[in-house]
């Protein structure tokens, strides 16, 4: 029989305001681990354990359920920066298709708390929300999200990206403000990105 070890846990990064910005699991030392794409916040306060002693499966559980309330910043339906629906990591990756089965999982049976059902309703209410949601009311390969895009560097170097959400992380931009400059298609003045140019790749 394999031994199930209980050493794991999850955990919340916060910003200053005290709202969760990123949700993980690990064991050991990974909560403190700086690499990363997401960075952990230099105030070790901003860092919180959510659950402790918990076998890897419960980890991820509860990982995907706690990403799951507060949203993902880059689909527009909450607060986190966190990439994937949860349910990943060194010790194997597990595919989408299983990731949302486990969401269900997840929240079969369960009854959300006040504060649960808050933190929703907060995260399906934020400033991405509805219309308001660059990706509102499109699908497939014409969401905005999903189209290549090119970066031209004032000296002429072309970065490729193959996507606004690629773009945003690998170069630390403002995902409103890069779809401003997609859709003007103008050189920028200035700013950390002066004389450079964005545009989709395949308009």
């Amino acid at each position: 029989m394999v031994k199930q070890h209980n050493d794991y846990y999850t955990y919340a990064y916060l910003r200053k305001d005290k709202t969760p910005y990123y949700i993980g699991k690990g064991r050991g030392k990974r909560i403190y681990s700086k690499s990363r794409s997401i960075k952990a916040p230099k105030d070790k306060s901003l860092i919180l354990y959510l659950k402790k002693n918990l076998t890897e499966a419960e980890a991820f559980k509860h990982e995907i359920y706690m990403i799951f309330v507060l949203g993902r910043k880059d689909l527009g339906t909450g607060i986190l920066r966190n990439q994937t629906d949860g349910g990943e990591g060194a010790s194997g990756a597990v595919r989408s298709e299983e990731a949302k089965k486990k969401i269900s999982v997840a929240n079969s049976g369960k009854t959300h708390t006040e504060e649960t059902k808050k933190k929703m309703s907060e995260a399906k209410s934020g400033k991405y929300a509805g219309e308001k949601n660059p990706n509102y009311g499109k699908t497939g390969a014409l969401s905005p999200l999903s189209k290549a895009i090119i970066a031209k560097k004032p000296n002429g170097t072309e970065l490729h990206f193959g996507g606004v959400c690629e773009a945003v992380r690998e170069l630390d931009i403002d995902k409103r403000s890069l779809f401003k400059y997609l859709k003007t298609g103008q050189i920028l003045k200035k700013g950390k990105f002066k004389g450079w140019g964005f545009a989709p790749k395949n308009p």
